[in-house]
């Protein structure tokens, strides 16, 4: 399967002042694939080397940080075949299991830039934000993974003929049924299946709905456990407290993330780092209120108010147990979640496009459901789940704040019209990849 990270790879692999990468992602996300799939097209030859599956590897960076000492031992007694700079890729991979080899990218950096190496790990987030690990601040490249996008779904079940044909359309002119129909069906099949891609394998080889649930309860129960593997003892009966909440409190009408419907009388201060920890694991993202905006909007976001979503909307779909028959039917009982899910699509999309997002709210309840400030742009998205596009809140924004442009994603077609000062744009829910252009 195709991913886009392939052409950051590539990128990266280019740079004059290129340094060791570090990848971080959730599990499961592609990161070993992509990475491999990259050494295997690039470069002569790949080094690999899994810190989990292999424990002697940790005794190499015992004694020393002395990059060819390194090189020769994983090179010439390990792998019984010599690393050659320039024309190898070294992958350290589930590098968190040992701290000094985190520590020793610094000196890859220093002594041997012409390497080219990349370091990847299920839980490497939380890792490097573990006291006592010296991170090697300012000598690597970083680089999130996410799970598949959207496009990359489609692209994988064999609908790239109707990506083309939308790249074809500019942003604001009407897209034909030849494509809107199908893009629409595939939309509701990303909403159950997800971005995971062994997941999505399954999803492409067989079609089938159950083998997908099967596939999402697997991975669901390795997340689970990896709970009582990697996270403190003291933190995890509340990080499974937080865990299972995240779908209940999103199916709620506002769904403001509250502590004390995790576990009843607790407190911010008692479950705050439980809840950093599922952040740090890359399985959760807090999306912050902005009630005053200002650019840089990083600097009016509310850290003490903030929604909770799921790094994957298949999964999120499987942990509330919606049947598949009711996404694709549109069930009218199911129009609460249907906006929960939707909302969780999005800001995962917008994740893969490197924007940052929170969201606006007034004490009238008024609300926009992102705020962005891609290229210093304030940008406004209002997100309807179907093809009622009416947006009070996005009318009484722009008016407040005069934004140059502003977004509603539903299932209406494309299309543009200007409200005062502001530019807005019809982006259907299927188009949101356009956005960076649109910009």
């Amino acid at each position: 399967m195709e991913r886009d990270i392939i052409r950051e790879l590539e990128q990266w692999k280019d740079r004059k002042d290129r340094k060791p990468l570090i990848i971080t992602g959730v599990r499961q996300c592609g990161k070993t694939y992509a990475i491999r799939q990259f050494g295997e097209q690039s470069f002569e030859d790949v080094a690999y080397f899994n810190f989990e599956e292999d424990d002697s590897l940790s005794a190499v960076f015992e004694h020393n940080f002395k990059v060819d000492r390194i090189l020769d031992e994983l090179g010439n007694i390990i792998r019984e075949k010599q690393i050659i700079p320039g024309k190898t890729l070294v992958i350290f991979d589930e590098i968190q299991t040992c701290t000094r080899a985190i520590t020793s990218l610094k000196y890859f950096c220093e002594n041997c830039p012409q390497l080219h190496v990349i370091a990847a790990g299920s839980l490497l987030g939380v890792s490097i934000r573990r006291e006592g690990i010296s991170f090697p601040v300012g000598k690597v490249n970083r680089m999130e993974m996410y799970p598949m996008s959207f496009r990359e779904f489609v692209n994988a079940d064999g609908g790239k003929k109707y990506l083309d044909g939308l790249e074809k359309t500019d942003p604001d002119q009407e897209i034909s049924e030849l494509y809107t129909q199908p893009l629409i069906r595939y939309l509701k099949l990303y909403y159950i299946v997800g971005g995971m891609p062994e997941v999505v394998r399954v999803w492409t080889e067989t079609h089938n709905f159950t083998k997908v649930a099967e596939k999402q309860d697997e991975i669901l129960k390795d997340y689970a456990d990896d709970f009582g593997k990697y996270a403190p003892v003291s933190e995890l009966p509340k990080i499974r407290m937080i865990w299972e909440s995240i779908p209940i409190q999103l199916a709620k009408e506002n769904n403001k993330f509250v502590f004390s419907h995790v576990r009843q009388g607790s407190r911010a201060k008692e479950l705050e780092d439980a809840l950093a920890w599922l952040v740090n694991a890359g399985l959760i993202y807090q999306l912050y209120l902005v009630s005053k905006p200002e650019i840089p909007l990083s600097g009016s976001a509310d850290a003490t108010y903030f929604k909770v979503y799921m790094a994957d909307v298949g999964l999120l779909c499987r942990r509330s147990r919606l049947n598949y028959q009711t996404i694709l039917n549109d069930e009218e009982q199911f129009i609460r979640l249907k906006g929960a899910l939707t909302e969780n699509y999005v800001l995962t999309q917008l994740k893969v496009m490197g924007i940052d997002a929170y969201f606006w709210r007034t004490d009238a309840n008024a609300e926009v459901d992102f705020l962005a400030d891609p290229e210093g742009v304030m940008l406004p998205i209002e997100v309807k789940s179907a093809d009622n596009t009416k947006a009070k809140s996005l009318h009484l924004f722009c008016g407040r704040y005069r934004p140059k442009l502003a977004v509603k994603t539903s299932l209406k077609n494309a299309g543009s019209y200007t409200d005062g000062d502001t530019r807005i744009w019809s982006v259907p829910l299927y188009c949101l990849s356009r956005l960076r252009k649109l910009l």
